[in-house]
């Protein structure tokens, strides 16, 4: 069996591109929960 074909090639990049989306959610989720955790320490600063 080719590993060069255009199905395999396919089912490689959605995976690759599937994990990518995840990381890049998980790096979003974080910021905006470091974003609200500053945005309280504020608060309760003043």
């Amino acid at each position: 069996m080719g590993r060069n074909n255009p199905k395999n090639i396919k089912a490689h990049n959605d995976k690759l591109h599937k994990e990518q989306a995840k990381e890049k959610a998980k790096k979003n989720a974080r910021a905006e929960k470091l974003k609200e955790i500053q945005r309280k320490f504020n608060e309760s600063k003043s």
